[in-house]
């Protein structure tokens, strides 16, 4: 018998794609605080806001947050 080797589930970052395309859309930097805000009005889970809240303040461009947060975004 051979044994399967075990699936990885990938992450879902297209919440994280969509906010981002959104708040940097016409943007350069966005701040950390911005960020946040955004998401919290968008309800995005639990999980990200997490993630968003443990970011540095400061700004961001967008490719910089993408990549802090688990996002695929450019």
């Amino acid at each position: 018998m051979t044994e399967d080797a075990p699936v990885t589930e990938q992450p879902d970052t297209r919440p994280i794609d969509e906010l981002l395309d959104d708040i940097y859309h016409g943007q350069e930097r966005v701040t950390q605080a911005e960020i946040y805000r955004r998401a919290v009005a968008a309800e995005l889970p639990a999980e990200l806001l997490t993630r968003i809240a443990a970011l540095p303040q400061g700004e961001y461009a967008a490719d910089e947050a993408a990549d802090l947060l688990g996002g695929t975004a450019a």
